[in-house]
């Protein structure tokens, strides 16, 4: 019997734990598993649960002082025992690794250009600089990276563009095996079909091995041969995706299951009703959504809370004296071009569109975080443009963010109480005795607890999915008036981000919040929004209430993305 490609026996890994060294406490806990050549198998399981410490002991990515047990086989080869030169050789040509986040991967002081030379220098140095760069703006242009972002930095990228550079990254040596560690968070419907239809090929022609870790089970069922649930660092349940999605036998994948489906409210429809309803293959009424729980917002009645009009955010880029000699003028990016729309008190307003298409630079734009080219931001009807940074400072205790990026906002040296309470001394709001107990509350309330042993630990002894909740108890915890969400769930699985979501819902009826919702998520959007304004290029292409945009869309871009957004009912049927 041929041996397989990746072999894991009996893994357990566990992290230095300095309050009690008597103690182990294991985040992988005797997992084993086989992955064939070309073989596609998900790993799903909620944040903290150990899926990433499990890729990244597989690649010996873990540091010295963490306690590891168990083997892991590459082609027969114990990875464990490898030396620092067959280490290095391993990472990259052997198995490449996709981070959950691409700043992990991307050195901020290189452009993306240097990065992809300096990854093909370093194991193909037979290559010539051309023929290197050839490779590498073929690679960028299989993940939609234009030849002319070649020279830009890392800072210069959404946070879904930087996704697509951390892909092509590990795409460039044309590895057995990837590791993809929740590889299209970041991204939008359209460009995470085609990544990972262009992973999925790359699997089928080169014999190449998938280990897809992801909280998204419509994505893993769509993509993979086989689901393996991870819950508490111990794999539960593994299986054919078909015997996963249809018959799940651990409480905890059932679980998975039907929270996955509540976010995207479906029916039990078939799949084909589903998807060949509405124009030009566009799902008319994929899903079921209960309005009795969205309260009206009677716009008529109200000024808006937030008013954008005629909004413009462009960048020049910087060119070299030979190119601005031969082109006679330098490129302009319009990141947001001539945006306008209006936000009223209690309204959630969703925000979808493709990665790159201008959504967080809007977001930062209405916050004035970075000054418009032109255009007016009003907030309860005071121009934000208009104020001085005394008085901005003041107005941001109404008006908070949540980041698409927890590191945004999380100072990796303090705990997470202190974080979360620093904004409540920053607009002093209470005492050190009260916000203490406010934090409190507020750990309680978006789930991280023990509330004690999460107060005192640090951002970077928390999964993504748990620095994301932190990030949004630090922005709920001044009680704003209206906060902007840049993708405040797209690191949580499907039980995690319904009750963020909920959460999210009932401090917006307690404290009559409003929300200006940006996700690449459209079952999300449609779980969460009153309304959809979809932007492509910069542009909003389209704005309609939520149902109206979903059962009957006008814009091609907006049936383009409802026809690439994966459905949980549709993987299941297909199976």
């Amino acid at each position: 019997m041929t041996e397989a490609l990746f072999c894991v026996e009996n893994l357990r890994v566990a992290y230095p734990n300095s309050r009690s060294a008597a103690m182990t406490r294991w985040a992988v806990d005797d997992v084993s598993f086989t992955l064939n050549a070309g073989e596609r198998l998900g790993l799903v399981g909620e944040s903290g649960c150990g899926k990433s410490t499990l890729g990244r002991a597989a690649m010996r990515l873990l540091p010295e002082s963490t306690q590891i047990e168990g083997k892991v086989r590459f082609a027969g080869q114990s990875v464990f025992d490898l030396t620092s030169p067959q280490l290095r050789q391993f990472r990259g040509e052997a198995v490449a690794l996709v981070f959950q986040d691409p700043m992990t991967r991307l050195d901020p002081l290189m452009t993306i250009g240097e990065h992809c030379l300096e990854t093909l220098r370093a194991h193909q140095p037979q290559l010539s600089r051309q023929q290197a760069k050839e490779k590498a703006l073929e690679t960028l242009a299989a993940v939609n990276i234009p030849p002319n972002r070649w020279q830009q930095y890392p800072h210069e990228f959404s946070g879904g563009m930087r996704q697509r550079v951390a892909i092509a990254l590990a795409l460039l040596l044309n590895p057995k095996l990837i590791v993809a560690d929740e590889p299209t968070t970041s991204l939008d419907v359209t460009v995470s079909a085609q990544i990972l239809e262009e992973l999925t090929r790359l699997c089928r022609e080169r014999q190449m091995a998938l280990l897809l870790i992801s909280h998204d089970l419509a994505m893993v069922g769509e993509y993979c041969d086989r689901i393996a649930v991870m819950y508490g660092g111990k794999m539960v349940e593994m299986g054919a995706v078909e015997s996963i999605l249809h018959k799940p036998q651990h409480e905890y994948t059932r679980s998975l299951l039907e929270a996955a489906l509540h976010i995207q409210a479906v029916s039990d429809r078939s799949a084909a009703d589903l998807v060949t309803d509405g124009l030009s293959g566009v799902p008319e009424r994929v899903v079921a959504i209960d309005n009795s729980s969205v309260r009206a917002v009677n716009q008529s009645a109200a000024n808006p809370i937030l008013r954008v009009k005629n909004l413009k955010q462009y960048y020049t880029l910087e060119q070299n004296f030979i190119s601005q000699l031969f082109s006679g003028e330098r490129q302009t990016i319009k990141a947001v071009d001539d945006v306008s729309f209006d936000l009223y008190p209690g309204q959630v307003l969703g925000l979808v569109g493709e990665s790159g298409c201008g959504k967080s630079t809007l977001s930062r734009t209405i916050l004035q975080l970075i000054r418009p080219t032109s255009g007016s931001v009003e907030f309860q009807q005071t121009n934000l443009t208009q104020l001085d940074r005394e008085s901005l400072r003041a107005m941001r205790r109404q008006l908070q963010m949540v980041f698409q990026d927890p590191h945004a906002c999380l100072n990796p040296l303090m705990m997470v109480g202190d974080s979360i309470a620093d904004p409540l001394f920053i607009h002093n709001l209470t005492t050190p005795t009260e916000a203490k107990r406010q934090v409190a509350e507020m750990l309680e309330r978006v789930g991280l607890t023990p509330v004690e042993e999460y107060y005192h630990r640090y951002p970077g002894d928390l999964s993504g999915g748990q620095q994301q909740r932190v990030a949004i108890a630090r922005a709920l915890i001044t009680r704003p008036s209206l906060v902007i969400c840049d993708e405040p769930v797209s690191m949580l699985d499907a039980s995690v981000q319904t009750q963020v979501l909920e959460l999210m819902r009932s401090l917006k009826e307690e404290f009559h919040l409003t929300y200006l919702f940006i996700t690449h998520d459209l079952w999300v959007a449609r779980f969460f929004c009153d309304a959809i304004a979809v932007m492509t290029k910069g542009q909003i292409v389209e704005l309609r209430p939520t149902e109206e945009l979903f059962t009957n869309p006008q814009h091609p871009y907006t049936q383009q993305l409802l026809q690439a957004a994966p459905l949980l009912a549709t993987a299941r049927c297909q199976q």
